[in-house]
């Protein structure tokens, strides 16, 4: 594997509405970013993401862009902005943004000029078509419910938008519209942003023909996930984007891909691939239900942990994945694969173990560093996310109760992960003096950075010191460039895995069980090198036997032999 600069670096993902608000109003911002730099130094990130803080109505939270040059005010400022680039590298540290073409903003004066005019050339910026005997042009559902289609006012015809009504897909087979967002990709690039997450990147390559397709719901519509998993094509204009954009900056690039193809893994993340990683989320898919929320299974273990191993070893012979316990579409990790007696600083410390030392680039989400856990939501008013109020709806049209519904969208919303960063015990978590734009968790007394970072036996202390270890010159090369070699498979409760080089074997033994549990060491050991059970004595084992307590994990450095 060619070495590139971010195969040994850590990262991080703010999402700003919701860090740290330094005006009063509510909303996270950019200066509230710059303040927490060294926080996030001392940690250990290389890599900031940033979910979008382009100017935007917010129906999508930002994910609707109505302006690519501009930051939203809620944020800040261009020159804020400017700064924090400017800081972040002071530190040896990098920014990377949200970049979001699939779609823009209705707001977006793209699409308000084709509204303009439907036949003119920004028409062709979109999917306009006409209707079909006065019908919508195919039977697509969008990703957050309803048809894809959308009519355009004073016309027969209809446009495409695969999320949010406010949110067009953009008409990748244009070539002056790709024109226009590479020129802009590589503004940003110019300006220091060290490269990109891309977002619902697989969503650009359409079926012109836009067929339908077998319903999957009483409303008569089927999954615009079809039409993607059906068309080929999107590798071509993945290409395009690489060889006019990224690849002339050497710029990081994550992508967000739900939909890859059999054999396609090496286009995406090999040596030439289109991305330098790709999220791994095939832990995150067990939890989808057959018709939406509300008949998600739990996780369980075993698929957990078949997931991520199967997962590992696919990957490990082409390139290198993003691995995340959650982020900002997902509910928190903590209260989502941790059964109830491991939701605690113990399970979380050993659930985050596993996920930072695995083969691949480790992406924290903002709070999981101090354990930050599911919110109670208690009406479906106090959600903001428009996606889980479609979920509420959907399961409530199933035939849920009002608290049947509740519940599944306290397990799974999104606004889980966007409740605001608790920093301290004060009013709001420390987050704002005003009105917070989300409510804050109950449980910020409890669990919050402030009380954490003088605790050495702290959540937070314990990621301090697992980052530490991961990105140690003494370790950094078998754990960014090591072989990922699952053991113990045959255990019921026990993850674990050796990373391994021709110099060195690491081994990390997690169990997720509510007994302890025993298990042989294939060599001897070496050193231990990290334990999340500071109370727990631990001496090199005498023999070859080694017993884990419950939501125990240990790192033992072995002998190579």
């Amino acid at each position: 594997m060619i070495k590139k600069w971010w195969h040994d670096k850590v990262a991080y993902q703010i999402y700003p509405k919701s860090f740290l608000d330094t005006n009063g109003d509510g909303i996270g911002d950019l200066r509230g970013i710059i303040s927490k730099l060294d926080y996030l130094k001392k940690l250990g990130i290389d890599i900031i993401w940033l979910s979008p803080i382009y100017k935007s109505p917010f129906v999508d939270q930002g994910y609707d862009i109505s302006d690519y040059y501009a930051i939203a005010e809620e944020f800040g400022t261009m020159e804020e902005f400017d700064e924090l680039l400017s800081e972040a590298k002071k530190r040896d540290m990098y920014i990377i943004m949200d970049l979001v073409i699939n779609h823009c903003s209705d707001q977006h004066e793209w699409f308000q000029k084709a509204l303009a005019d439907p036949d003119g050339e920004y028409a062709d910026y979109f999917y306009f078509r006409k209707s079909r005997n006065g019908n919508p042009p195919s039977n697509l559902r969008s990703y957050f419910g309803g048809s894809c289609w959308e009519p355009v006012p004073g016309t027969d015809k209809y446009y495409l938008h695969m999320f949010a009504k406010e949110q067009p897909d953009l008409n990748w087979e244009n070539p002056l519209l790709r024109e226009k967002l590479y020129e802009m990709i590589n503004w940003w690039l110019e300006k220091g942003l060290a490269g990109f997450r891309i977002d619902a990147i697989i969503n650009i390559k359409k079926d012109l023909d836009f067929p339908d397709f077998k319903p999957d719901g009483p409303d008569g519509l089927a999954g615009c996930w079809k039409m993607v998993d059906e068309v080929d094509g999107v590798g071509e204009l993945l290409e395009d984007l690489k060889k006019h954009t990224f690849q002339k900056y050497e710029a990081f690039t994550v992508g967000e891909v739900f939909n890859m193809k059999e054999g396609e893994l090496d286009a995406f993340i090999g040596e030439n691939g289109h991305f330098s990683t790709i999220f791994d989320f095939s832990a995150h898919i067990l939890s989808d239900g057959e018709h939406g929320w509300y008949d998600a299974p739990p996780v369980d273990f075993k698929e957990w942990r078949k997931a991520i191993t199967d997962s590992q070893l696919r990957v490990q012979n082409c390139g290198l994945e993003a691995n995340i316990i959650e982020n900002h579409d997902e509910p928190r990790g903590v209260s989502r694969f941790l059964p109830d007696y491991a939701q605690n600083p113990t399970g979380t410390k050993m659930l985050g173990t596993i996920s930072v030392l695995l083969r691949g680039i480790p992406f924290i989400y903002q709070g999981q560093e101090i354990g930050m856990q599911n919110a109670v939501w208690n009406t479906v008013d106090e959600y903001n996310d428009i996606n889980t109020i479609d979920q509420y709806h959907t399961a409530r049209d199933a035939g849920l109760t009002d608290k049947e519904a509740l519940e599944a969208c306290s397990r799974l919303s999104r606004d889980n992960a966007r409740t605001p960063m608790q920093w301290n015990t004060q009013e709001n978590a420390g987050f704002t003096t005003g009105t917070p734009w989300l409510k804050v968790n109950d449980n910020y007394t409890e669990i919050n950075v402030e009380t954490q970072d003088t605790d050495p036996d702290s959540v937070l202390n314990y990621y301090r010191k697992l980052i530490a270890l991961r990105k140690s010159p003494a370790y950094k090369e078998v754990f960014a460039y090591g072989e990922f070699l699952p053991v113990y498979q045959n255990t019921c409760s026990v993850m674990a895995y050796y990373r391994k080089n021709e110099k060195q074997r690491i081994l990390i033994t997690a169990n997720f069980g509510k007994e302890a549990v025993s298990l042989t060491l294939e060599y001897p050991v070496k050193q231990i090198l990290l334990s999340n059970m500071a109370s727990a004595v631990h001496s090199l084992p005498a023999n070859d036997i080694i017993t884990l307590n419950s939501c125990e994990v240990l790192v033992f450095e072995l002998e190579t032999l």
